[in-house]
């Protein structure tokens, strides 16, 4: 007969370094008001999803296993005044997160995996599927993965003969207002992939996505050493905090 215990979740800390001592009468026993809410909330994702829970009530599902026995609400509150949203959270760079009393470690970890599995999951939806038939699955994956960047990123999709996704790259990382960007190794990367069009993406930090003149120029450099090898430029797209311009749209390209 299956042991029914195997499953049950362990109560122990995963992790020490971000725990607070517990008191010596219950060794490894959550307060029961801590396990009551815990279970609550949980009880109240499964049945309604995320969309039951606001920002600072997500955080606390993900904070659950890092501090098992802490009250962890006041430390999801401090997480969003600091940086402002769930996506902008999970996104912060690690001595940024770091620097909010009460954070170490454990809590860190957990956050990358969730923001890890947030792009792997938003990448799975654009690889192997033509581009231009799954654009807006693309546009979310590069707000996924970019959108709270606090420098500039420069990355290309290169693509077959069928628009289908062959390389995502990331080509530079610069300073929160410039990206230094090679047109030469771009197109030299795109002949080694044997790709057959481009896709341009890079973030704007500020949150405004409107294109810079050295925007501009660079795209039109590409463009034009693309279309000398015979290499199709479909877009580029810049990447604000809640929003993109595509210079396709814009007739920039």
């Amino acid at each position: 007969m299956p042991d029914s215990r195997a499953f049950k979740e362990i109560p122990l800390p995963l992790f020490d370094s971000d725990e607070v001592p517990v008191s010596a009468n219950a060794p490894g026993k959550q307060p029961s008001y801590i396990r009551d809410h815990r279970k609550r909330l949980r009880d109240r994702f499964m049945s309604g999803g995320a969309d039951a829970l606001p920002d600072y009530e997500m955080l606390e599902l993900v904070l659950f296993r890092a501090i098992p026995r802490r009250d962890v609400k006041p430390l999801a509150h401090a997480l969003l005044e600091q940086f402002g949203s769930f996506n902008a959270v999970i996104s912060a760079p690690f001595d940024q997160l770091c620097s909010v009393p009460g954070i170490g470690e454990a809590v860190v970890c957990e956050l990358k995996v969730v923001e890890a599995a947030a792009h792997r999951l938003a990448r799975s939806r654009v690889a192997q599927r033509p581009i231009v038939s799954s654009w807006d699955a693309l546009l979310e994956y590069c707000h996924t993965a970019m959108a709270h960047r606090d420098i500039e990123q420069f990355r290309v999709f290169y693509l077959d003969r069928r628009n289908t996704l062959i390389a995502d790259e990331e080509q530079a990382r610069g300073t929160v207002d410039h990206v230094p960007v090679y047109p030469r190794e771009v197109v030299k990367r795109a002949l080694h992939l044997n790709a057959s069009a481009l896709i341009l993406v890079h973030n704007h930090p500020s949150g405004d996505p409107t294109p810079s003149q050295s925007d501009i120029d660079m795209t039109i450099q590409i463009e034009t050493a693309a279309n000398a090898l015979g290499i199709t430029l479909h877009d580029h797209i810049i990447i604000g905090k809640s929003c993109e311009t595509s210079f396709r749209a814009q007739g920039l390209i």
